[in-house]
């Protein structure tokens, strides 16, 4: 895709500090659905994760992913803006506890330690490619 789909209303949505909820695909299809922080590099939301769990299993195997996030105001209606991005993700090995760390001090609170350990795994970083978005807000309109 040439022209990015996150335009500035949509990097303001990632970038808010409002939770996300990623959508992975388990091995006999069904959905599997973790609470998650998200950030940008450059056109790609990014997400940090230490282990290796379920949503990191799910992408390795099928990289198909669809992410929901609350936004600010209403739609004319009076109901919730939200963002929903469907995409595909790629796992770079390292660099979770660096990308924790920023994206904590959006969601927790300028000067916290995160992970509040010394030596953390190095973790995944989750690269998203946006290729459609939805939801309720400007980026629909």
């Amino acid at each position: 895709m040439g022209d990015t789909l996150l335009t500035d209303d949509v990097r303001r949505v990632i970038t808010a500090g409002r939770l996300g909820h990623l959508v992975t695909v388990n091995r006999d299809g069904s959905p599997q659905v973790s609470v998650v922080w998200t950030g940008l590099d450059g056109d790609d939301i990014v997400i940090g994760h230490m282990m290796h769990g379920a949503k990191v299993t799910n992408i390795a195997r099928d990289p198909r992913v669809a992410l929901t996030i609350e936004a600010e105001g209403t739609n004319p209606i009076g109901l919730a803006n939200h963002l929903v991005v469907h995409g595909r993700a790629r796992l770079v090995e390292g660099g979770a506890p660096e990308l924790l760390q920023r994206l904590a001090e959006v969601y927790l609170g300028p000067g916290v330690k995160f992970p509040p350990f010394d030596d953390p795994p190095p973790g995944h970083v989750i690269h998203i490619s946006a290729e459609r978005i939805g939801g309720s807000g400007p980026w629909t309109e």
